[in-house]
């Protein structure tokens, strides 16, 4: 049996927990690095996804919950990481538009366009020191343990532990994108709160 909108639902929702749970953690990391209104940002994605999971929806179209989900988000959270946050999310919703069940091969394809967009959009790359230094080998790990046949709660375990490998392998670098990327020599050795949002996203789903 294949994934369905119930449980995308209890992912977005385990996900708000992860973010309100960890909010003043990542407001400190963007104090440090940033203007410091990450766990804000947090807070606001949190609220917007319970809310929205929470409304009367009888549709069991996958791609089109995920799509709106991203737009209920950039008009909750509409800095630049909730502007990423929201635009992975439609094109995750985009690959899967009308379906009703999808299977761990079709959620690696959406996880991979989905980083692509927001690649694309944030104009970063691997090393910049972003989200994206955790998300994309998380994706990676996802889809190589998903094509040989292993659990989705391996693949997510996978995801987790690879997100935070990446979070951990640029911590010593200098950011090179945003408002860390202004602070410029301040940001070494300083995690970037990009990746540890990320990271504790995995982690709770990894649990």
């Amino acid at each position: 049996m294949g994934i369905t909108l119930s449980e995308i639902k209890t992912t977005f929702l385990k996900s708000a927990d992860a973010l309100s749970a960890n909010s003043d953690y990542l407001t400190i990391l963007d104090q440090e690095v940033g203007d410091g209104d990450l766990g804000i940002t947090a807070n606001k994605i949190a609220d917007a996804l319970k809310a929205y999971i929470q409304e009367d929806n009888t549709d069991d179209d996958i791609g089109k919950f995920i799509m709106t989900a991203g737009m209920k988000i950039n008009s909750a959270a509409p800095s630049s990481l909730g502007s990423l946050i929201a635009i992975a999310l439609m094109q995750a919703g985009k690959e899967v538009k009308s379906e009703t069940e999808i299977d761990a091969q079709k959620v690696a394809s959406m996880l991979r366009s989905a980083v692509a967009k927001m690649m694309e959009k944030g104009k970063a790359n691997l090393g910049d020191k972003t989200i994206i230094d955790a998300l994309h080998p998380a994706v990676d790990a996802f889809k190589t343990k998903v094509e040989k046949g292993e659990s989705l709660s391996a693949a997510v375990k996978a995801m987790a532990a690879s997100a935070r490998t990446g979070m951990d392998k640029v911590t010593p670098l200098k950011s090179q994108i945003g408002r860390a990327g202004w602070v410029g020599d301040r940001t070494i050795g300083k995690v970037d709160p990009g990746c540890a949002l990320a990271v504790a996203i995995l982690d709770q789903l990894a649990k």
